[in-house]
């Protein structure tokens, strides 16, 4: 533990020194990565800013040094073009993987598509036609979707099919750009129109498009439904993306009760080989919270691959 720990510490003081010289992690050529993750784990902005520093491009220098070659960042669509040009730029000099942003139509999901109304379809639609040239300068495939909230006045089944119907609209416009919406499961608040993988499953089949998919929280799902390994089976052919967050808390895996590294392997083991967004805080606060949280996936990543 204490040499891996000095390895680290080594290795986090050379990035974050580098990303304090202007134009020494900017270059052509990116530096190789200090170690090799067997997946793509995805940090998002802020994770590492202690070490890094508040420059956005510095903090993605940052994660490339640490060995994360997946990225993601929910709140992409809110930032300037000019900002997310350099952020793809970032990521291609790394040859790092842009995981989820957010197709997000405001209003704290009270923009329901479950309404059926055709105020709330129009705004999702036109977010998804702006979505696709967000992507064109980041790279990215996949846009995280959450429906928004519960219309009670309509029965559930009214309210799937009003779902459906728009999502269906927004995968013709997603498809021919390679871009998949993934539909996001989540635990946050009861009055979410979805909340469960099995859910999440009906309504992609019933969509029929490569562009609508699933995310697969799994924090959110532990809090929701439990037997991870027996949902994600379950509802396997049509997930495209992972998050993590372990349970109480939503910080790093082996702050909780989710034995991540079993969870990984699984998932790995099943032939998995997209991202894994690290969609979670940091259980302890400063440079040593950063350093821990890196170890936590050493750790975590230390799984055997049997396919």
């Amino acid at each position: 533990m204490s040499n891996r720990r000095e390895f680290l510490s080594q290795s986090l003081t050379v990035a974050a020194a580098a990303a304090a010289v202007p134009g020494a992690v900017h270059a052509a050529k990116a530096p190789a990565p200090r170690r090799k993750f067997q997946l793509k784990y995805g940090p998002h902005f802020g994770m590492f800013k202690e070490h890094a520093g508040e420059d956005l491009i510095a903090q993605i220098d940052f994660m490339a040094a640490q060995g994360f070659t997946a990225f993601e960042d929910n709140g992409l669509m809110g930032r300037p073009v000019d900002v997310q040009e350099k952020i793809g730029a970032a990521l291609a000099r790394h040859g790092m993987t842009m995981g989820v942003f957010v197709i997000d139509g405001g209003d704290n999901w009270k923009v329901s598509l479950a309404t059926g109304k055709a105020e709330f379809r129009e705004k999702f639609l036109a977010t998804c036609r702006t979505a696709v040239d967000v992507a064109k300068r980041v790279n990215a495939r996949w846009a995280t979707v959450v429906p928004g909230y519960f219309e009670r006045k309509l029965p559930i089944g009214i309210q799937t099919g009003h779902v459906v119907d728009t999502l269906r609209a927004g995968a013709e416009i997603l498809a021919p750009a390679n871009l998949a919406m993934v539909l996001e499961p989540l635990s946050d608040n009861p009055d979410l129109f979805l909340r469960t993988s099995d859910q999440a499953y009906a309504i992609c089949r019933a969509v029929d498009s490569p562009a609508c998919k699933i995310l697969y929280d799994m924090y959110h799902m532990q809090r929701n439904e439990g037997d991870i390994i027996a949902h994600i089976d379950l509802a396997w052919s049509e997930i495209a993306y992972f998050q993590i967050g372990d349970n109480p808390g939503r910080k790093e895996p082996g702050t909780g009760e989710m034995n991540y590294r079993n969870l990984f392997a699984h998932i790995r083991n099943k032939g998995f080989d997209g991202v894994f967004g690290m969609e979670h805080g940091n259980a302890r606060p400063g440079k040593e919270g950063e350093l821990a949280l890196i170890e936590a996936y050493v750790a975590a990543d230390q799984f055997k691959v049997t396919a």
